[in-house]
């Protein structure tokens, strides 16, 4: 009987154990991997930045001319047409010039024979001065042969203003662009007849661009201690305006300036007519930022790749400000300090490839 109870004892000792064993065992949160590869982060900081007031403006050309006929003569010949780029000096367009040839050459002629008419003056000059000096011709003749030497050289000096005139008239049947620019408008057909002053063509130049921006009168005085205006290019680049010049006068229907900001000579992007955002610093403040490198698209949603604790990668949703010198402000979605990975794709990778994590929430009870 002893023995058989110790058998029994044992074997029940036993089956327990391995009751005990079959349970499920308490796992502790399971870590984050660590990176196999190092990702290149930044952190989130603040920076010191100018304090922007926001406006709208439109691009107008600097150099915006119509040139206009300067003589009479009818359109013989058109070179250039709306939207074409015409360089500097170059011929857009030329009158009928047989006319201003045929007073060229009269002019020439007249030159010529004033040339003749006072050499023969001073001839004559010449032989009763030499008389006079002998006392053989009186004082009238000696006086008359002065004045028709004078009425000479006024005469060739008439002839030669005439030629000149007749010359710069038949430069005037080529009518040339003052400056390198676009043809935006042309005002005569061919075979029309054209006056003095009337327009022929209108073209801008796009070499010198400037804003014209309507400013509150409030945000004015800041504008004239600050000078900096910031100017928003399409293709997302930032230009300072080389010059800033603010109107003496208010429109008495908006109370608002207007202030003319000019660009830096050759900016390509931008036309005449164009409406730009213009930022007038008025002071500064301090802005969260980030490396605009290390920000996601993923239709509309946008975030960044934050690496936390043991190299841990999770994606975060974020809402950014405004665009700053290859950075952008953040409003909303990371604190300071906060490092983000610079390598998008690379951090993408990494967190396909993270084990998850599991954290307990009870005895004998786990979330995944």
């Amino acid at each position: 009987m002893h023995h058989f109870n110790r058998s029994a004892a044992v074997a029940a000792l036993l089956a327990f154990s391995a009751v005990v064993l079959a349970q499920p065992q308490p796992q502790a949160p399971a870590e984050a991997e660590p990176l196999d590869a190092g990702l290149a982060t930044a952190l989130a900081q603040y920076l010191t930045v100018p304090r922007e007031y926001r406006l709208d403006g439109v691009v107008e050309a600097v150099n915006r001319t119509t040139v206009s006929a300067q003589t009479q003569g009818q359109v013989e010949e058109i070179l250039y047409d709306v939207d074409d780029f015409v360089e500097k000096g170059a011929v857009v367009a030329r009158l009928k010039d047989t006319e201003h040839r045929a007073q060229v050459a009269q002019a020439a002629a007249d030159l010529k024979s004033a040339n003749a008419k006072l050499q023969q003056a001073k001839d004559e000059y010449d032989r009763v001065k030499g008389l006079y000096a002998t006392k053989n011709v009186s004082d009238s003749a000696m006086d008359q042969a002065t004045a028709d030497l004078e009425s000479a050289n006024a005469a060739l000096d008439a002839a030669t203003a005439r030629l000149e005139q007749a010359q710069e008239q038949l430069q005037y049947t080529q009518i040339r662009a003052p400056y390198s620019g676009i043809v935006t408008h042309r005002h005569v057909e061919l075979g029309e007849i054209a006056s003095p002053g009337q327009p022929v063509m209108t073209g801008v130049s796009l070499e010198e661009l400037r804003v014209i921006v309507d400013v509150p009168q409030s945000v004015i005085p800041a504008v004239r201690r600050g000078g900096v205006v910031r100017v928003y290019l399409p293709d997302d680049q930032v230009v300072e305006g080389s010059k800033i010049t603010i109107f003496p006068f208010a429109d008495p229907g908006s109370n608002t300036f207007k202030v003319r900001v000019d660009l830096p000579e050759g900016t390509r992007v931008l036309f005449p007519g164009m409406y730009v955002k213009t930022g007038f610093v008025v002071g500064e403040k301090q802005d969260l930022v980030i490396p605009r490198e290390a920000v996601v698209y993923r239709s509309e949603v946008t975030g960044v790749y934050v690496v936390g604790e043991g190299d841990h990668v999770h994606f975060r949703q974020i809402r950014l400000g405004r665009a700053l010198d290859g950075a952008v402000a953040v409003l909303a979605g990371l604190t300071e300090g906060e490092r983000v990975a610079l390598d998008p794709i690379a951090a993408g990778v990494v967190l396909k490839s993270q084990a998850p994590v599991r954290h307990v929430t009870g005895a004998g009870e786990h979330n995944g």
